[in-house]
């Protein structure tokens, strides 16, 4: 949660005149008040921490750079978002959308093991929404979605399927509060468009929206109900118990990999996934317990007798409904260009990929190894 006292009125005009004439420390101080919830606004316009970072570098040096004509008629923080949701769209308008493994392809048979990673940066990441600050409860009360649940990976996901424009009016709409006024000034549009936008958007997302949100399936829970259901799952896959695993799974459960393309699912696929390979024996593994996404989640461990010890190997965001697991998002740290099956089959012996392991361990404050 965000620590940082706020201003009051006179303290930021104060600031701003001040960083008006170059003071670079006055508007640090500016900024820096808003600066996890425009992180979290960049992660939800790209569905990558890495670009969410570069967007509001870009966004940050912008607003530096057109303060002096900054006059005032619309908040700091409206202003701010107004910068960072454009440098998004620019971003966008770069790259391939980010989607989980289960929209991009048909899931796979579980017989042939892993597959290939797909080699181009196309895959949502997770988001340590606890290490940068996001609130809980509602940004404004006019907003539909709570902040915490505009992180989750369903919500993530959905948001991807969007046009750049309307996940942009979706945002500032159902998740800051912000009015339709407000975002067709952002994005130099009318009122009547912005709102049009909105109900498309609105029509996709309620398509693709599990009925019950995460938060509300973790209340409903409670903090005790939802540790032991992430407790009888490490447990579980400690002692190798494929049955008392599958147990945990709803009926069409997903298990998903990325960066490979493959998934399974389904609980009697998995199984057979699980026993040709994760817990076949083979691999000892050390699980985690850590929150991403607003979700429960566990960085596994895998043993290395080269490193005499545990290293990093996959974050597992799980997805509950009710007291049961329905979706297991594992972002594997390691990669290979390797095609051969064998290989792919024995994804803990490869090399860590840079990027894999910031985004999945160290974003999240997690150790190196444990030994």
């Amino acid at each position: 949660m965000s620590t940082v006292a706020p201003l009051s009125p006179v303290q930021e005009r104060d600031l701003l005149e001040r960083a008006g004439r170059g003071d670079e420390g006055a508007f640090q101080t500016l900024v820096e008040r808003h600066r996890g919830e425009l992180h979290a606004h960049c992660y939800r316009m790209l569905g990558s921490v890495h670009d969410a970072e570069d967007a509001l570098q870009d966004a940050m040096l912008r607003a530096w750079r057109g303060l002096p004509r900054f006059e005032g008629r619309s908040s700091l923080r409206s202003w701010l978002y107004r910068i960072a949701t454009n440098a998004c769209l620019d971003t966008i308008a770069r790259r391939p959308k980010r989607v989980l493994p289960a929209d991009h392809s048909p899931p796979s048979d579980p017989e042939q093991g892993p597959g290939e990673p797909l080699v181009e940066s196309v895959w949502i990441e997770p988001y340590p929404d606890e290490q940068i600050g996001v609130e809980d409860g509602y940004a404004a009360p006019e907003a539909r979605y709570e902040q915490r649940e505009a992180v989750e990976l369903a919500f993530i996901a959905a948001l991807q399927h969007l046009p750049p424009r309307q996940r942009a009016v979706l945002i500032q709409r159902e998740v800051l509060g912000f009015s339709a006024k407000e975002v067709a000034e952002a994005l130099e549009s009318s009122t009547a468009s912005v709102n049009s936008a909105l109900q498309r958007a609105r029509k996709t997302l309620d398509e693709r929206l599990p009925e019950r949100s995460q938060q509300a399936t973790l209340r409903a829970l409670g903090d005790q109900g939802v540790a032991e259901v992430v407790d009888a799952y490490v447990d579980a896959w400690q002692a190798g118990d494929i049955d008392a695993v599958v147990a945990m799974l709803t009926e069409d459960a997903a298990f998903t990999m990325p960066p490979l393309r493959t998934w399974f699912g389904g609980r009697d696929q998995i199984a057979v996934f699980l026993a040709g390979y994760p817990l076949n024996g083979v691999w000892k593994w050390k699980p985690l317990r850590v929150n991403a996404n607003g979700q429960p989640a566990l960085a596994f461990y895998s043993w290395d007798d080269d490193e005499g010890c545990y290293m990093p190997f996959a974050l597992n965001v799980l997805t509950l409904r009710g007291d049961k697991v329905a979706e297991i998002d594992a972002f594997i740290t390691r990669s290979t260009e390797d095609p051969d099956p064998e290989v792919l089959a024995r994804l803990p012996e490869q090399d860590f990929e840079a990027r894999r392991l910031a985004a999945a361990f160290e974003n999240f404050g997690l150790p190196g190894r444990i030994d």
